[in-house]
């Protein structure tokens, strides 16, 4: 057994997942009943969903403490790719539901040494107010989450074109602009904890082994979210764009000259009291320099001591009977992860596919088998060894098996399914539930035929789409598109088993695919 279900094995002993022993299937499978769980799960006695106040499910009983430091951040983010993955409504509500409710209900006040930032936990659980840090009480913020959450108030922005979330976006970024400082290996740009109110950083002094103080709170390199947003900002054309850029500088110089070298990537969880180098920081700067490498030369080498360095640090050869070695989750707690495995195992798939070092490959899909494990019949999802947190298990669970299969679509079920985008998908339907708005937004389409429709953010950018056969047409704002490997169009790639559209935009946001 492992968590709640029996392992299964290809002929070769190598762990397979639970559900199918096609990848494909199972991790479609997995991905929605996760989801559903999230999404049905009981209300608080004050009306909330229960996700909204606490970091961990139980059945019996409310858990007594509230919600994980990025719990919203994570969701929103797996959301925004579920959305597009099966135009779901009711997903992309959720997005609506938690930025909107999390921005009424949780910023720092605009006074404040360190105004409209989001605090990253509810002191009192059902009071529907997030106020303070998990360890160390109100009025404690963590910098690196609300870098985090400023991005994906630009990503809600594209979705529905609200300017409410752009404003709060460029609200977050001044702040933490104004506050970025050069960084040096003691202290990070921007700091782990601070006080909103005196401005000065929070300080762990707890060592119990050495006896010695370290101040903890001075330092995490989860710094590439608030980059990203400053850059996101930039490119938008809106709010202190000089400050942004100059922010941007010091981030990306520190990233560079400090933690890419030495690998002193650490803290990112609220709950730890001491240092704890992670894999979750470690990774996340790694895809990070993977989707930009623009700003990084030596990507292609730097990446891969990152990887080799989390397989030094984290490695967990306890399933290695099955073909498997999965990921431990950080220093002081080295346990084996779910979402840190699926972690590891969708940034692996990602090097191999930019490199063409496909060393990583075959343990990378195992990985992803080990952790549909820890997911139960009713998509209640179970940290190993742990608790069923609604961080791990939710938001940091759902993009890892999305991301993986933009990276190799034969790990996408033999249906039709927008695997990723460059741009924003604002609008996904699919053949069996399109919108009355189609007859509006085009002349008298023959919807009886439309198998795909979806809109960007941007009138330019590429989707990879996976369908279960080749498209007749593909219209791009009303106008047909050539079939070409150059340029503005379409390309189309045969799998064993259906194949992925490519579309290239440069002239427009609207797609319909024909059947």
């Amino acid at each position: 057994m492992l968590q709640y279900h029996p392992i299964q094995t290809d002929k070769a002993g190598n762990i397979i997942p639970w559900y199918s022993a096609d990848p494909a299937i199972a991790y479609d499978h997995g991905i929605h009943i996760v989801w559903d769980f999230w999404y049905n799960l009981r209300r608080d006695p004050d009306g909330l969903p229960y996700y909204m106040e606490h970091q961990v499910f139980n059945k019996n009983i409310d858990d007594p403490r509230g919600i994980g430091g990025d719990q919203f951040m994570m969701a929103i983010s797996s959301w925004r790719l579920l959305y597009a993955y099966t135009g779901d409504e009711h997903v992309k509500a959720n997005i609506y539901f938690l930025a909107g409710y999390y921005l009424t209900h949780g910023l720092s006040p605009a006074n404040c040494k360190w105004p409209n930032i989001p605090f990253p936990y509810n002191t009192l659980i059902y009071s529907g107010i997030y106020d303070g840090d998990m360890r160390n009480g109100k009025d404690v913020a963590q910098p690196d989450k609300a870098g985090s959450f400023g991005l994906e108030l630009v990503h809600v922005y594209k979705i529905k074109n609200d300017p409410v979330f752009l404003d709060a976006a460029v609200k977050i970024a001044n702040t933490l602009a104004t506050n970025v400082k050069t960084g040096n290996n003691e202290h990070s740009p921007l700091p782990f904890k601070v006080n909103v109110f005196t401005g000065k950083t929070v300080m762990l002094k707890l060592d119990g082994k050495s006896g010695k103080s370290t101040d903890t709170a001075c330092y995490t390199s989860n710094l590439t979210p608030t980059l990203e947003l400053f850059y996101e900002l930039i490119e938008l054309k809106t709010g202190n764009i000089i400050a942004y850029k100059t922010a941007a500088d010091k981030i990306l110089t520190w990233l560079k000259k400090f933690p890419i070298q030495t690998n002193k990537w650490g803290p990112f969880f609220e709950d730890v009291g001491e240092w704890s180098q992670t894999q979750i920081n470690a990774m996340t700067c790694a895809r990070y320099m993977m989707e930009h490498p623009q700003y990084f030369p030596e990507w292609k080498t730097q990446v891969k001591n990152i990887i080799n360095w989390v397989h030094t640090n984290f490695a967990n050869d306890k399933w290695k009977k099955y073909g498997v070695i999965v990921t431990n989750e950080q220093s002081v707690y080295p346990v084996p992860g779910n979402s840190h495995s699926a972690r590891q195992a969708a940034d692996e798939l990602l090097y191999g596919s930019l490199t063409g070092d496909t060393s990583y490959y075959t343990n990378a899909i195992r990985e992803l088998n080990w952790a549909t494990y820890f997911v139960d019949l009713d998509g209640m999802n179970c940290f190993p060894t742990d608790e069923p947190w609604l961080t791990d298990g939710y938001g940091d669970y759902v993009r890892h098996y999305l991301r993986a299969m933009a990276t190799y679509p034969v790990l996408a079920p033999d249906e039709d399914h927008i695997l990723s985008s460059t741009s924003v998908i604002q609008q996904a339907d699919y053949k069996d539930h399109f919108k009355k708005y189609l007859s509006v937004e085009f002349d008298k389409p023959d919807t009886g035929k439309v198998r795909v429709y979806y809109r960007a953010f941007d009138d330019h950018g590429t989707e990879f789409i996976k369908l279960k056969n080749k498209p007749s047409a593909v219209l791009l704002n009303g106008n047909p598109l050539k079939e070409t490997t150059d340029g503005e169009g379409y390309s189309w790639n045969v799998l064993e088993k259906g194949g992925v559209l490519s579309v290239r935009r440069k002239n427009g946001d609207r797609v319909i695919i024909v059947q």
